[in-house]
């Protein structure tokens, strides 16, 4: 996680994170008490969306104008001839007036849990307390799922927080939100990009108490193969899409320079094995060529970062078929302020000045690539996740960078096979598929830009067949 904030800002937000996952159950039946305004009809199963021209997830251009037809939480019917309207009060006519319909976005390295909560632990300076103070946090918690939603994006891959009930509240209809491929805690060696202990706290004998992190589903420390096993085993058991492990050193990391290479090819086995007798897989955090290579030589399916790799290792990957899961890292207005001539600050710039190289890498040997953001106790960030999705075009055509971000990074979900909490076909539109599409108000193919401005541009958002937003009603 390279948008890691600084030690004592992650112990804040900890402690916030107890919070929330204490009282859980009684704000789920909080949130149900909530006005419904923005969720579904409950009486709408059919929604037929008329004269659209379709951005189908893979095309470089749209369709022609066409009709296309939504029963449940399928497309049913995609057609330039007119589709019979049911005579049936439950369906929804959308006229689309030539707008551009296209799939849901698609964020595949996010911390769903973590990334709306201010690292400064504002409400703490504040002096609110207990019931008041829980209620605010978890509020933030909701409403950055609410958020992701509403700006388009239906589905996310968590990689590293303790989501599983907050996703268990989405899914059941109690709080509005994407789709959820929770990986539960990010396992890491002692000393790791994970290990978010000080040192004051070691060392760790048999009788030592778990760290914050490890207690809150944030990391999880494991050393040795036994220890690997037990941790990923508790994490898929939890109810783990798939398995994450910290694999190399880290920008905001303490303890660990990022040229560190974590774990050794048997540990990294362990884990894969554990993932593929559930048939899921194992992504890791690593920048570095030594940290990937012994990773990929061990089964690990996916990269996240990557920006230090070198040529071999490029070369590796396409050979393997391993996907790298890059975020757009610059030093730009969305990189994270350290001071500068500290450590974290000369370790960000190095990152930053490898991700221009890892993207020519990852075009060269035509790598499976897909886009995350990797957001971390910045509710203003988290607004701009369109922002850093349309950056992408420093490297790809707009049509390429929708690509991406939606059938490319689907097919990352999809890994997780028999562990994907929601079968079926994402990130296209195409008859068969779940319905989790966008109407946009104007050609992103050709203005990417519109995708920074969902609250204007994206004027229909369903999930799932069920109509969140719709301007046009």
């Amino acid at each position: 996680m390279m948008q890691m904030g600084s030690r004592f800002r992650y112990s804040a937000i900890l402690a916030v994170v107890l919070l929330v996952l204490v009282g859980l159950a009684t704000q789920v039946g909080w949130a149900q008490r909530q006005p419904s305004a923005n969720l579904p009809n409950p009486n709408i199963n059919r929604v037929l969306f008329q004269n659209v021209r379709i951005f189908d997830g893979t095309s470089s251009q749209l369709s022609a104008p066409t009709n296309v037809l939504v029963i449940d939480n399928k497309i049913e019917r995609i057609s330039t001839s007119p589709i019979p309207v049911p005579a049936d009060l439950r369906t929804l006519l959308i006229d689309g007036d030539g707008k551009v319909l296209m799939p849901g976005l698609i964020d595949v390295h996010a911390h769903l849990f973590l990334e709306g909560v201010d690292g400064q632990a504002a409400l703490f300076e504040a002096g609110v307390e207990g019931d008041a103070l829980f209620q605010q946090v978890f509020r933030a918690a909701t409403e950055s799922a609410t958020r992701m939603l509403m700006s388009g994006f239906t589905s996310v891959r968590d990689l590293a927080g303790p989501v599983f009930d907050l996703k268990k509240a989405i899914d059941q209809g109690q709080l509005m939100g994407p789709r959820v491929w929770p990986s539960g805690a990010m396992i890491s060696q002692t000393s790791g990009h994970g290990d978010f202990r000080t040192l004051d706290e070691l060392p760790r004998t048999p009788t030592s108490e778990l760290s914050l992190a490890e207690r809150y589903g944030v990391g999880a420390i494991a050393d040795g193969v036994p220890e690997v096993l037990r941790v990923t085993r508790e994490q898929l058991m939890r109810g783990a899409s798939q398995i994450k492990l910290a694999a190399g050193g880290g920008v905001a990391s303490v303890y660990d320079p990022i040229d560190v290479s974590q774990y050794t090819e048997e540990e990294f086995r362990a884990a894969v094995n554990a993932a593929e007798d559930w048939n899921t897989y194992v992504t890791v955090h690593a920048y570095t060529p030594r940290a990937i290579q012994t990773a990929i030589r061990a089964g690990v399916k996916c990269v996240e970062h990557g920006q230090l790799m070198d040529e071999p290792t490029a070369k590796l990957m396409a050979e393997r078929g391993t996907w790298l899961s890059i975020q757009p890292f610059l030093d730009d207005e969305d990189a994270n302020p350290y001071p500068e001539g500290s450590e974290s600050r000369r370790k960000q710039l190095q990152v930053a000045e490898g991700t221009d190289i890892a993207y020519g890498l990852a075009k060269k040997y035509n790598l499976k690539t897909a886009w995350g953001t990797d957001i971390l106790y910045d509710p203003v960030k988290a607004t701009r996740r369109g922002a850093l999705l349309s950056k992408m075009v420093r490297w790809y055509t707009p049509a390429e960078v929708l690509k991406m971000a939606t059938h490319d990074n689907a097919d990352l979900l999809a890994l997780s096979g028999p562990r994907n909490p929601y079968p079926g076909k994402l990130g296209v539109v195409e008859e068969g598929a779940l319905a989790d599409l966008l109407l946009v108000n104007g050609d992103p193919l050709a203005n990417i830009r519109l995708i920074e401005n969902p609250a204007e541009n994206f004027v229909v958002i369903m999930k799932d067949g069920k109509v969140y937003k719709n301007l046009l009603s």
